[in-house]
């Protein structure tokens, strides 16, 4: 540390300078208001030090953002929410069904297809009125994991086979195949790079810009239920288990929540946070 410059050190082992704007943008993309931003900031600076990790100044923000506001909290930790949908990686795609199905498709999650050549098991089949999207899912409960060319490369050759068989088929006449890997990290610059040139969909945490998972989820507001702070990691994992994914639909599942053993104060505990991130029950 020199004249007070501050160091940190990210999960890949990197060390950045500390980027306070880079801070205060995840803080008002959660949705928290200028005084709990001010508040979040206040505790960050009490204990910044020179190779401090990334991780412990976010979970400094998160805990002062949870004291202020349980919406902006749980909007806050999204990214990390979706590294808790784990670990087996169902859950995951179980998610991305949901998005989808907030898009507007009909949804089919882990199914068999049979290919022009050989069967392929596919994780989300989404199918609308103009298009019907092979959907692989990859799940890493390592944020620092990419999915690199190979797996672009793997799924566009599963794909080509699925959709050959596809098109034999009278019953999607007139409709449009797409193949698309979608991932809670990111893509490898190569993976992106192959994609673009053979015409596949990537979705990554933050790609591409404006149509990534994190647009997703804000626009449709589709929050997973490990944004959850009132719930612990068993209890999360209870409810992924149930087939549970989506903050929204705890409502409709007060008899799990009572399972837990939840009494009815902190069952509306949770519902009341479930109202605050999406907005609605």
């Amino acid at each position: 540390m020199q004249n007070g410059t501050i160091y940190v050190k990210k999960r890949n082992g990197d060390r950045v300078l500390f980027d306070e704007e880079k801070l205060i943008r995840a803080l008002k993309s959660s949705g928290a208001k200028p005084l709990e931003i001010e508040s979040a900031l206040r505790q960050v600076h009490k204990m910044l030090y020179d190779g401090i990790s990334t991780h412990k100044i976010y979970q400094e923000a998160y805990r002062s953002l949870k004291k202020k506001s349980h919406h902006s909290a749980g909007r806050y930790r999204l990214k990390k929410a979706m590294m808790e949908l784990g670990p087996t990686g169902y859950p995951f795609e179980k998610f991305v069904g949901k998005l989808f199905e907030g898009k507007g498709y009909r949804t089919q999650v882990g199914v068999v297809v049979q290919g022009a050549c050989v069967q392929h098991e596919v994780d989300v089949i989404a199918r609308n009125e103009t298009e019907q999207i092979m959907v692989e899912c990859k799940y890493h409960s390592d944020v620092s994991l990419k999915s690199d060319v190979k797996v672009a490369l793997y799924i566009h050759s599963r794909f080509q086979d699925v959709s050959k068989a596809w098109g034999e088929l009278r019953e999607n006449e007139g409709l449009q195949f797409k193949g698309m890997v979608v991932t809670n990290t990111r893509f490898s610059d190569d993976a992106m790079q192959y994609a673009e040139c053979v015409g596949m969909p990537l979705m990554s945490w933050d790609y591409p810009r404006g149509n990534s998972l994190k647009d997703w989820i804000d626009k449709l507001g589709y929050h997973p239920v490990t944004s959850l702070s009132r719930l612990n990691k068993m209890e999360k994992q209870h409810l992924l288990d149930k087939g549970i994914v989506l903050c929204r639909d705890l409502p409709g599942h007060k008899e799990v929540l009572q399972s837990l053993g939840f009494n009815k104060q902190k069952t509306d505990r949770v519902l009341t946070e479930v109202k605050a991130l999406t907005g609605n029950y």
